[in-house]
């Protein structure tokens, strides 16, 4: 397993530490009354459960491991650019590079600064969902939607020369119901496509359909009245649910259209319809789903499910791939990283795309695609890897926490990040001081030094895995009592009980998850003793199926006061 260390761009604008002029002022680490907590040297690393061992030629699946889910590809001369879905963690929208469709380095977040967007009150798996990237004419566009953000943001275009930012303000298409938008440039015509109620009342639960509306190219507005495409999937008959996650592109004088289709849990897959022209009508192509895992059995050996949502990609040799989410689960079909990237070659035959023939698993060594190789990346994103950040410079832009903060939070301090205490987790019109990196293995060990003396019983700082507002685990240094522990809390379903504490002497601890599938150990050292607080904790309540939503645990430092903002 290969170990680096990190000290990647600077994160722009994230987690408030943006441009001064729309900032609050800091609080220093010594200002009377604030609650900070030092934080040094966080730790990764993570296996596989599964263990493949590829091939000369061979890539890994996922491509993206842990909470990257809803993948939207673009392809600029030899470069390709990936975002992914953010829900409410920010920075948000990841965008990724890769010459090689394989090793991929993250170039920034497109939301990356207050005034964006604003996710107040807006909970975990809201925010924001299905992205599409796409590049026109020396522009990058990503249309978006915020779920039930205020403001009545909805869906939204923003634009950059460079993916690596700045992105633009953010453009609300206005009147667009619905989520799920993609754009389609035609002849110069503009087009977006989108998830919407279909016609009249829907005849069933689930009952959607795929829209598409003609927009002005320079004021991003509705420029007709919008028309179904689909009502209801490609086999109206079996009433078909949450068809959504469409993309429009054209091949050899036929527009195809590609749509999420069967929810995104195990009924999840992938279809694929044509049309002579961009709107239509479309046809079912004569092999439907393109991509499913639905049909496969269950005990199957380290199974990939959920395969859906994708989007197409051809190479400038001309081969075309898809990527496309999915999940790796562990026994009991729980997981608790969240939706994946993956990619497969897309197949064409008698003018038609497919996947993966229905009853083949998705494969996890894949043949490379035909393009030049490119470095090692700093960071892998796939297969074993393990990292470290020393905290000597800039956070990286994976580093992301719930919701965006109006004053700034942390700071990076000689070798130290430093942490002032925010809103407590759960408070949805506030925002925690939690800074995260995505736990990217189902096995991993995840550690830091943290270094706090709490004042006051409620007082809090160390490490956090959470996986939404009401399901998380802290293990770090608190005040109970008019004493100060080393403690272990699980808040299930929104409940916070104790698990374990132990009295603490030192005021430098370090902290160690085990996370092992549905089962985690917690340590800690304090001075040359180290102490396990619980063993085999079971940690199903951090899945997907027990908590519910569409992200993934998020690791990593955490401070709070007493409940309450300093």
């Amino acid at each position: 397993m290969k170990k680096f260390s990190v000290r990647a761009m600077c994160l722009l604008g994230a987690l408030a530490l943006g441009t001064a002029s729309s900032m609050a002022p800091a609080v220093a680490a010594d200002a009377p009354g604030a609650t900070v907590a030092r934080f040094e040297r966080f730790s990764y690393r993570g296996q596989s459960q599964e263990n493949v061992r590829p091939r000369a030629g061979e890539f890994v699946n996922p491509i993206l491991s842990g909470y990257y889910p809803d993948p939207s590809v673009t392809r600029v001369g030899d470069d390709y650019y990936l975002v992914n879905s953010s829900f409410t963690n920010f920075p948000g929208l990841p965008v990724f590079r890769s010459r090689d469709l394989v090793n991929w380095t993250q170039v920034g977040n497109a939301l990356d600064r207050p005034g964006q967007v604003d996710f107040t009150g807006v909970r975990a798996s809201q925010g924001i969902y299905a992205p599409d990237i796409s590049y026109h004419d020396g522009t990058f566009y990503i249309v978006t939607t915020c779920s039930s953000c205020p403001g009545g943001t909805g869906s939204f275009v923003i634009t950059a020369k460079d993916p690596a930012g700045p992105w633009s303000q953010p453009v609300t298409i206005r009147g667009l119901q619905g989520i799920d938008p993609s754009l389609v440039w035609d002849d110069g015509k503009l087009y977006v496509v989108y998830n919407n109620a279909p016609e009249g009342q829907p005849r069933y639960e689930g009952h959607r359909a795929i829209w598409i509306a003609e927009l002005d190219p320079r004021t991003l507005q509705f420029a007709g009245k919008p028309k179904v495409l689909v009502d209801g999937g490609v086999a109206p008959d079996k009433r078909p649910i949450w068809i959504e996650g469409p993309h429009i592109f054209k091949k050899d004088g036929h527009y195809y259209l590609i749509c999420a289709e069967g929810g995104t849990a195990d009924n999840h897959s992938e279809v694929v319809l044509r049309s002579d022209t961009v709107t239509g009508p479309y046809v079912p192509g004569p092999v439907n789903p393109i991509l499913t895992q639905r049909d496969l059995d269950p005990k199957r050996p380290h199974p990939v499910t959920t395969a859906g949502h994708a989007d197409f990609v051809q190479t400038q040799n001309g081969q075309w791939w898809a990527v496309f989410l999915a999940t790796r689960p562990y026994p009991g079909n729980f997981f608790n990283i969240g939706r994946e990237t993956f990619m497969l070659p897309v197949d064409w035959k008698d003018g038609w795309p497919l996947i993966l023939e229905q009853g083949k698993t998705v494969p996890y060594a894949v043949a490379k695609p035909a393009l030049p190789a490119q470095p090692p990346v700093p960071v892998p994103t796939s297969g074993n890897f393990a990292y470290v950040d020393e905290f000597d410079g800039p956070l990286s832009s994976a580093w992301i926490g719930i919701r965006i903060p109006r004053a700034r939070l942390y700071s990076v301090e000689r070798g130290a990040l430093v942490l002032r205490a925010g809103a407590p987790l759960g408070d949805l019109r506030g925002v925690p001081a939690f800074v995260g990196r995505r736990q990217q293995h189902h096995v991993a060990t995840v550690s830091t030094v943290v270094d706090f003396v709490p004042q006051h019983d409620g007082d809090r700082a160390g490490l956090v895995a959470m996986q939404d507002d009401g399901n998380h685990v802290f293990l770090g240094v608190a005040r109970s009592a008019g004493k100060n522990v080393v403690a272990l809390y699980k808040t299930e379903g929104g409940k916070e009980t104790l698990v374990a504490s132990r009295p603490v002497a030192s005021k430098r601890v370090e902290l160690v998850m085990d996370m092992n599938g549905g089962e985690a150990s917690y340590r800690y050292r304090d001075g040359g003793t180290t102490t396990t607080l619980a063993d085999k904790l079971d940690i199903r309540f951090l899945s997907t199926q027990k908590a519910g939503g569409f992200v993934g645990v998020v690791v990593g430092p955490y401070a709070a006061a007493n409940g309450r903002r300093d």
